[in-house]
């Protein structure tokens, strides 16, 4: 058997496998079951083509004739149905149709397109041609060019997934064209004639084109591809030795076994398919999964963007508020009653507690839009935790079941360190305020140690008030996270001070945590900073 007999069959296997496999990927999609059928006519076109050489006669010829002129019509119909993704009721399309089925059964049971032909079994044939003949041609030549123009067009017009599978589409078709041209009158000119079973063979450029613009956006698991070009190989390697048997029983045997392979393949095909399109429908959940907490993220940011803006215009009047309290009860407004003055203090201090909601809602809204502005510099620990102490001291003085103590280890080290001063400040009175607020009675020890051994200033804030239960310990510097004794104890906080804290301390690259035996027994926070190099 010769080469290019062949490589015929194996071009039209090839084609018909790759048929299967798309219409089995989805069978249910009209555009794959379309592609099915075009593979189907293009390999028995290649077919005909090869039984000239191998049973010369008129039939294969007239066979060959007819099969290509029905063949650019059934292409030109999946291709407009695969680019309007419905069916289309053009004119145009209809006429093309029609007028092919008519050539298509005057090239088969009729003289009018081949009249009489001479087949040699070289696969070459002398003959005359019927006068329908030009018509043919241009039929088939315009049909092309249409066929060529219109994926050229959805190419060029088209974005994103579908440019890709336009473009797989129109180099399939060129390829094709080029192919055919070439084979059929351009080498002949040179007197190379051989070569022209292989027209119809070139369609496989076409076939393999489509099928992975087709497959590519599903099927695009190795699994699958390697499970196909296995099988696919085997189907092959079978083939062929059933097309060189020399002998019945040889061939009967390996086309028993090809037809074993072939049935047992598909099945593999299928189910590797189908596993991999529940992880195609796994990804599309992920996916939309992913696109929801985007879009939660976005929400959240607009949330921190509102609340920003909310707290940040509520300064405003809170500051005036305040002021004009403060100055009302330190009598720059004049002599008022008692019960003004009690009225005016509960202002003040309503005041006070809101402005701190405020400032804490700002600071949580800045941090979560990473909007929160560092100013660092050196700065003294013990001074900034002696003043902190000094503007407490109101809060401290009317604790009067609380006993506080201030303790600086060693007062002539240094403690400088690098440090948001405004920032830091905060922290430090937050945590002073907590322990005084959330200690009916007992004891606040406030320290300030340079634990010179590990290079480390440590402020320490120890109280004997209502403690932190080992389940909530974990979680106390997240958002919203307060213990049931603290809201018995203080129903004014709001579970952000801590997380505040938090944040302001890693982003001084320093450390915050809290300990306590249980509740009842007290807590103590700590803070370690690095100190400034010697």
């Amino acid at each position: 058997m010769e080469i290019i007999t062949i490589i015929i069959y194996i071009a039209a296997a090839l084609e018909i496998m790759m048929g299967t496999v798309v219409l089995f990927s989805d069978p249910k999609n009209k555009v794959n079951r379309l592609f099915a059928i075009v593979s189907l006519v293009t390999a028995y076109w290649i077919l005909t083509n090869s039984l000239i050489s191998l049973e010369p006669n008129e039939f294969w010829v007239k066979n060959a004739y007819a099969t290509g002129i029905i063949l650019t019509p059934t292409i030109l119909i999946w291709l407009n149905y695969f680019l309007n993704k419905k069916n289309t009721k053009s004119i145009v399309i209809k006429i093309i149709t029609i007028t092919a089925i008519i050539l298509y059964f005057c090239s088969l049971f009729s003289d009018l397109i081949i009249k009489h032909v001479t087949v040699s079994f070289t696969g070459g044939f002398d003959g005359v041609f019927g006068p329908l003949f030009p018509l043919y041609a241009f039929h088939f030549a315009a049909v092309s060019v249409y066929i060529l123009f219109l994926a050229t067009r959805a190419f060029k017009n088209s974005h994103g997934v579908e440019k890709v599978q336009y473009k797989y589409i129109a180099l399939g078709l060129y390829g094709f064209g080029l192919v055919v041209g070439t084979v059929n009158f351009i080498l002949p000119i040179f007197g190379i004639t051989f070569l022209i079973p292989l027209d119809s063979t070139s369609s496989i450029i076409f076939i393999s084109a489509i099928s992975f613009a087709i497959l590519r956006h599903n099927l695009f698991n190795v699994k699958v591809i390697a499970t196909e070009l296995i099988t696919f190989t085997l189907w092959i390697f079978i083939l062929i030795r059933v097309l060189i048997a020399e002998t019945l029983q040889e061939t009967i045997i390996e086309a028993s076994l090809l037809v074993i392979t072939v049935i047992i393949g598909i099945f593999l095909i299928r189910s590797v398919i189908k596993e991999v399109k529940q992880r195609e429908k796994i990804q599309k959940l992920a996916i939309d999964l992913q696109g929801a907490n985007d879009r939660l993220k976005e929400l959240d940011r607009e949330k921190s963007e509102f609340v920003s803006f909310a707290t940040h215009q509520l300064r405003a009047p809170l500051t005036a508020m305040k002021g004009y309290s403060s100055l009302i009860l330190e009598g720059e407004m004049g002599t008022i009653p008692a019960e003004a003055r009690t009225a005016v203090s509960r202002i003040f201090e309503s005041t006070m507690t809101l402005a701190s909601i405020v400032d804490d809602y700002l600071n949580v809204s800045r941090i979560e839009l990473g909007s929160i502005r560092y100013t660092f510099e050196t700065i003294n620990l013990k001074d900034l935790v002696e003043n902190v102490i000094a503007e407490l001291k109101p809060n401290i003085d009317k604790a009067q079941n609380v006993n506080f103590k201030l303790d600086i280890s060693d007062p002539q080290a240094d403690y400088r360190i690098t440090a948001d001063k405004d920032k830091l400040k905060q922290v430090i009175a937050n945590l002073v305020d907590n322990s005084i607020k959330y200690t009916p009675k007992g004891n606040v020890h406030v320290s300030l140690i340079y634990d010179k051994v590990r290079h480390k200033l440590v402020f320490k804030v120890q109280d004997t008030g209502i403690g932190i239960s080992p389940e909530i310990l974990p979680k106390l510097f997240q958002k919203w996270s307060r213990a049931d004794n603290a809201n018995k104890t203080n129903i004014k906080g709001t579970g952000l001070g801590l997380y505040v804290a938090k944040e302001i301390i890693n982003a001084h690259h320093a450390s915050i945590r809290a300990e306590s035996p249980g509740e009842g027994k007290g807590s103590t926070f700590i803070v370690e900073v690095e100190p400034l190099a010697p």
